[in-house]
């Protein structure tokens, strides 16, 4: 995002801030999951410490769904006239980043919209997600919200009379939230989210699913850990065989699937033949519902992979692959990884050298996604340096490096770090925190 100089509202110091008014998605695909986070328009000061959104008027753009959408916080101030030339230069760089065959109708009708939540919503529902959709989950969080409100007694006489809603959903919402309060160094915040979720598994009908479907893949975990490094089919069998009941065996299904093979199932075809009476009627059983259970498995594995192969197609096909793999980044998994590395290597097998630069600009751009921003190399280069002068000749010879966003990082470095065991690294973390909050206002002051 362009860097614009501001005035903190705060303080009044004048300051580095990330400002974008254009989400044009269409030129540049990772604007829409910028846009939905919420994580634009944030000023952070590093005097007085100030953070919060900063309201500017908005343009979102996205061709592909023939959308134009307008919005002008009301808190700008900005009269009718103003408005209009204010998203009328926006709504031309936009229009003049497409080429003249792609310029339609909808583009002389932008549709304005009166809330940030309400252009958020309009994205959402071009998207398939609909207002209901939205709702039940913002009941979702309000539900989390009032269960962390209350004390334990209350807690779980609210869980078991909501105990409906309680689902797979509410569960995966909290583990979502969970990342996300700890990426964003509210470890208090992570350590109850985490024990309401560890409390609900007890007094929820799910809750109780869930936990004893954990407590099966547990066991079947250590059951086959028991069995040896080198595990036969015959072993397996066994296993498998003493299964006290389904839930273990979709454990067992998980986690040994490929050693569940023609042989395998001839083996325990051949156990069946050997039995008499009750003892080859549940032998039957299992393997019914065995084949059952690996032919599900094997379903949802082929799918996976043959959604690994259609992103991939997808974005070797893009016109910019680099565009076309950030807007799949929420895709991106294993499957999709492993995609990745076999058909690299079936290229450099052909000698097929197009195909190659095409997965290795893939592969790099995932690389650099991964990588940890810039910032952390520049920390951890200042807790390398032997003592103070070091880092604060480090600090003065790097003072370009020392932007809004390295103090951001610094600040978020130093409170994760209060609940660390590390008492040392803790302390080095957290007197280099004031060494760089002390430098940054010296070169504020500097600068005024």
């Amino acid at each position: 995002m362009p860097k614009t100089m501001i005035n903190c509202p705060n303080c009044k110091k004048s300051i580095q801030a990330d400002i974008n008014q254009l989400f044009d998605v269409g030129a540049e695909p990772a604007m829409k999951q910028l846009f939905l986070s919420g994580n634009f328009n944030i000023a952070q000061c590093p005097y007085c410490g100030f953070q919060g959104n900063l309201a500017a008027p908005i343009v979102y753009h996205d061709p592909e769904k023939e959308l134009l959408l307008t919005f002008v916080p009301p808190e700008v101030g900005l009269s009718r006239d103003e408005q209009e030339r204010a998203l009328g230069v926006l709504i031309n760089q936009a229009v003049n980043r497409l080429p003249q065959e792609k310029r339609k109708a909808y583009l002389l009708r932008p549709q304005t919209v009166l809330t940030l939540q309400g252009l958020v919503e309009r994205v959402l529902e071009a998207d398939g997600i609909t207002k209901e959709m939205l709702q039940a989950q913002q009941n979702r969080l309000n539900l989390i919200q009032q269960l962390l409100k209350a004390s334990p007694d209350a807690q779980k006489e609210i869980a078991v009379k909501e105990d409906e809603k309680i689902d797979a959903e509410f569960f995966g919402l909290i583990s979502r939230l969970v990342e996300t309060t700890m990426a964003g160094g509210d470890q208090e915040g992570a350590k109850r989210l985490s024990e309401l979720q560890k409390n609900l598994l007890s007094v929820t009908t799910f809750g109780k699913l869930l936990q004893e479907q954990t407590q099966e893949i547990e066991a079947a975990v250590e059951s086959l850990k028991e069995a040896g490094e080198e595990i036969t089919r015959e072993k397996l069998l066994d296993i498998v065989i003493r299964a006290p009941n389904d839930n273990r065996l979709k454990a067992l299904v998980s986690l040994a699937r490929p050693g569940m093979d023609y042989v395998f199932f001839q083996t325990l075809s051949e156990k069946i033949d050997r039995a008499r009476d009750d003892g080859r009627k549940r032998l039957i059983t299992i393997r019914e519902r065995l084949l059952e259970l690996t032919a599900e498995y094997d379903k949802q594995l082929q799918a996976r992979v043959a959604n690994a192969q259609k992103i991939l197609d997808t974005i070797l096909q893009a016109s910019n692959p680099e565009e076309a793999l950030l807007q799949n980044i929420p895709a991106i998994d294993d499957f999709f990884i492993q995609e990745l590395n076999t058909r690299y290597d079936a290229a450099s097998k052909q000698g097929d050298m197009e195909k190659i630069e095409k997965l290795k600009k893939v592969a790099d751009v995932l690389q650099q996604i991964s990588a940890p921003p810039p910032e952390y190399e520049f920390i951890e280069r200042l807790l390398e340096a032997p003592d103070d002068n070091t880092r604060k000749k480090l600090l003065e010879e790097n003072r370009d490096q020392v932007t809004p966003e390295f103090l951001n990082v610094m600040t978020t470095i130093a409170t994760q770090s209060q609940s660390s065991e590390d008492k040392e690294m803790t302390e080095k973390i957290q007197a280099l925190y004031r060494l760089v909050i002390k430098f940054s206002m010296e070169e504020g002051m500097k600068a005024n």
